[in-house]
């Protein structure tokens, strides 16, 4: 990747910024649920949401094009290139950016460190990988989960706005678990496999393979929350069962 690449994928990855912060001032007009408006607390949570819905239906689509358009790719995971990949890559990582910055300046760090934690390590390996070109296609795999987002973040905004229809909850309930096992849990396990296997464990392999690592435990502490709160209720902890203004965790 010569100067003139990193410069305008760095551009794009300001104007993705950009894109998110007018979506988020777009979702302060939108009309909230009455459950919404009557608890102050989770107005932000609620607009907040509606971006991270955005991003899920862009990228999860996205990502899905890229691979079924370029299948080849998944040939080379270390060294395939696409441009839709490289773009898709610039766009995510603009909109991690973006929901740090909304995190920090809306003073919902201390209930969404989770959150800042998993986009610290989204960020720093995307802009690794559009600096060298290399495991885009991982990336690629990798942002399959906002396909499974989708499902995950509808989920909460049912729950968030107390929608008076079990029916509609119960079946985004388990289209949910299938796209958990098949977007997220599935190629996060391909991934983590390949790089065991196949990748070499120093400089960018090393930083990404401990990323992934990472994610991984981070994955499999979220599925279990959504199990139990899904699922299993009666083994939520105490800690579980809060009220949510003021918490955006990924299961509550």
């Amino acid at each position: 990747m010569g100067p003139g690449w990193r410069a305008a994928s760095a551009g794009l990855v300001c104007g993705s910024v950009a894109i998110f912060g007018a979506l988020r001032r777009a979702a302060l007009a939108l009309p909230r649920p009455a459950a919404v408006r009557s608890r102050p607390g989770r107005a932000w949570r609620w607009r907040n949401l509606l971006v991270s819905f955005a991003h899920s239906v862009l990228a999860g689509l996205w990502a899905l094009f890229s691979l079924w358009h370029s299948p080849e790719l998944l040939s080379d995971i270390q060294d395939g290139y696409s441009v839709s990949g490289h773009l898709l890559v610039c766009f995510s990582s603009g909109y991690f950016i973006h929901d740090s910055l909304d995190i920090i300046f809306s003073h919902q760090s201390r209930s969404s460190w989770e959150y800042l934690v998993h986009h610290a390590m989204a960020i720093s390996a995307f802009l690794s990988l559009i600096i060298t070109g290399r495991f885009l296609v991982a990336a690629v795999l990798l942002l399959l989960v906002e396909v499974s987002n989708i499902f995950l973040t509808i989920r909460m905004l049912l729950k968030m706005s107390n929608v008076p229809s079990p029916a509609l909850y119960e079946a985004n309930k388990y289209i949910n678990l299938v796209m958990y096992f098949a977007f997220r849990l599935a190629p996060q396990t391909y991934l983590t496999w390949y790089f065991l296997r196949y990748v070499e464990v120093q400089g960018q392999g090393a930083f990404l393979t401990a990323n992934l690592l990472l994610l991984d435990a981070m994955i499999l502490m979220y599925f279990s929350r959504l199990l139990r709160s899904d699922f299993f209720p009666s083994l939520r902890r105490g800690s579980a069962e809060r009220g949510v203004d003021g918490e955006k965790f990924l299961i509550d």
